[in-house]
């Protein structure tokens, strides 16, 4: 069975990212978006990563466009916007699609093994978080909008697994 580390992403500067980097970690991924609703979600991610980093926790942010083009721009503009506007230094990659025949790998495999609501695969918004334990496995789908805030509970008891 496939985990985490099985995969490789291209990061915002377009170098490729096997996700073996993160063995051993706790990890966090999120479709993100700059122009959506739930952008002010960037915050609370920073801080989720600047809390928990030194503990073994990774927060992985993936752009995706497929939800009302509400990620237009380019991968400089977007790791700007990130800086600029919400301060991000977790990892940020390449714009994905997460849903339909050109997801991303990595999203076809989390969408899978980390079910939403009602048992759907499909990713519903921008912000969808999946928690991946140590291990590389899938612990938890939370929805857009699940605050990161609300996501420490879960990360202390996937960090101290």
């Amino acid at each position: 069975m496939p985990v985490l580390q099985d995969f490789t992403a291209t990061t915002l500067v377009g170098d490729e990212q096997p996700l073996e980097a993160y063995r051993g970690k706790v990890v966090l991924v999120v479709n993100t978006a700059s122009q959506c609703g739930f952008t002010p979600q960037y915050d609370g991610l920073e801080e989720l990563w600047q809390k928990y980093r030194g503990q073994g926790l990774v927060v992985l942010g993936f752009p995706c466009n497929q939800f009302g083009g509400q990620e237009p721009g380019d991968a400089e503009q977007i790791g700007e916007f990130c800086r600029v506007n919400h301060g991000v230094t977790f990892p940020m990659f390449d714009k994905v699609e997460v849903n339909g025949d050109a997801a991303h790998p990595l999203y076809r495999w989390l969408r899978r093994e980390a079910r939403g609501a009602l048992g759907s695969e499909k990713i519903k918004w921008n912000f969808t978080k999946f928690l991946v334990g140590k291990d590389g496995a899938p612990i938890k789908r939370f929805g857009s909008s699940t605050k990161p805030e609300k996501l420490r509970g879960a990360v202390e008891k996937a960090l101290a697994a």
